[in-house]
């Protein structure tokens, strides 16, 4: 039997983008945000989307919806993120990480009325989660373990990984960063994993064996620099460990028979810049957000792409329309609103207006990431995002939801690792 799963506040389900490959079935979902409402609808018409999450738990115990193996849910970020006006529980957003628990509970509870074994969660937040200043971390990892109080942090901080033992349930956290999963992006989030089951531990899950750990920086193969260029070409490396070329269009690790989908080359070997890092290359591209049309070259990741008409023998493929060879300026001038210079690295002149097309005129722009780049950045297929929207067809599809939806989703790669390593305890346990 696959392994059967409830996604709740789903987005555009980097989830069931994770763990179709590994064979588990999405039972429902819930998700009221009308353009990834949209995209579920569009690629997966036959799974429930029950919308707000908070009628979930009574639905789960009268039976109108299945009670899953495992629930998966990433709360809304925003009550807790350093970048919002951190309310935390206080935040209606914020108060969603207690109705997730409220929803667990029931799961347990019609699981156990039927002789199943109980529910396994595995939730995502940003890390200012761990530093709110109402504690809501400890509230929600004393609600999921079954304590009348929330938990306090020894030392008084909460770090960026542990476990917790309680009454009722074992809970796991740890911080974990995209960019060691094989994706071209520094995105640290914290993933809690929580069962009550009998043998199933959530330390084996988010926790490795010294040599393995995904929180510090790959070793590099002999050569390589720290944009990811090797002697070969391009290169990436995987979520195994596995480094391997981008050439001859090759974008799986054999080690994971591919299915880790396709590798993100978007900034292997490419130069771009942002990030808070505006000289030399980024290997990683900053943490994508949920903001629509604003550029911001602080906190986002351009790409200085000369026109094809100015470099017809281009040989870097960033998207359809735009590609990247040459040398980068060591001044560039970024118009358009933004009213600033930066800094760039290299030899070549590169001045223009930041836009969207990387088409600038003069022979060069500094533009921001595509819409389908963004989404190899979090680990799913081009286009992913690209659908008929509001009585328009997929060609006219608008991006100021694609770059909201993309940047609220979670990175695939991450989830599917985690998932593969829950199967794994449970064949043990079979």
């Amino acid at each position: 039997m696959p392994i059967t799963y409830g996604s709740v506040c789903s987005g555009i389900e980097a989830a069931t983008e994770a763990w179709h490959p590994l064979g588990w079935s999405a039972d429902w979902y819930a998700e009221i945000e009308p353009f990834p409402c949209a995209v579920l609808a569009h690629h997966y018409p036959e799974t429930p989307n029950h919308g707000d999450m908070t009628r979930l738990a009574a639905m789960v115990l009268s039976g109108k919806i299945p009670a899953p193996e495992v629930l998966v849910g990433g709360t809304p970020c925003q009550a807790f993120s350093v970048a919002g006006m951190r309310e935390g529980l206080a935040d209606p957003r914020g108060a969603l990480t207690i109705k997730y628990v409220e929803l667990f509970d029931a799961i347990d509870h019609v699981r156990i009325m039927r002789g199943e074994p109980e529910a396994i969660c595995t939730w995502e937040n940003v890390p200012g989660v761990l530093s709110d200043k109402g504690n809501a971390f400890g509230c929600f990892l004393g609600a999921l373990v079954g304590e009348s109080e929330e938990l306090q942090p020894a030392g008084g901080k909460w770090k960026d990984a542990g476990c917790v033992y309680g009454p009722t349930r074992t809970v796991a956290w740890r911080v974990l960063d995209a960019q060691y999963f094989g994706l071209a992006q520094r995105r640290r989030r914290v993933f809690v994993v929580a069962s009550a089951r009998a043998g199933f531990d959530p330390l084996e899950v988010l926790f490795e064996r010294e040599g393995l750990r995904r929180d510090t920086p790959p070793r590099r193969g002999e050569g390589q620099d720290l944009a990811g260029r090797a002697p070969f070409g391009p290169a990436l490396q995987c979520g195994c460990g596995y480094v391997f070329g981008l050439d001859l269009g090759h974008y799986g690790c054999p080690n994971c028979e591919g299915d880790d989908g396709p590798a993100v080359d978007v900034l292997a070997g490419v130069p771009a810049y942002g990030g808070h890092s505006l000289r030399g290359d980024v290997s990683q591209a900053a943490t994508l957000t949920a903001k629509d049309t604003r550029l911001d070259i602080e906190s986002e990741t351009f790409c200085v792409a000369p026109s094809l008409r100015a470099q017809p023998n281009a040989s870097h493929r960033l998207d359809s329309d735009a590609y990247v060879t040459g040398t980068l300026s060591s001044r560039a001038s970024a118009g358009g609103g933004l009213g600033t210079d930066f800094d760039l690295a290299g030899g070549l002149q590169v001045t223009g207006t930041l836009q969207a097309n990387g088409k600038a005129e003069g022979g060069a722009g500094v533009r921001r990431l595509t819409p389908r780049e963004c989404e190899w950045l979090q680990g799913f297929p081009g286009d992913h995002t690209r659908i008929p929207y509001r009585g328009k067809s997929a060609d006219e599809c608008p991006d100021g939801p694609r770059y909201k939806a993309i940047g609220n989703s979670k990175a695939v790669f991450v989830v599917r690792w985690i998932g593969r390593r829950i199967q794994q305890q449970l064949e043990r346990l079979a």
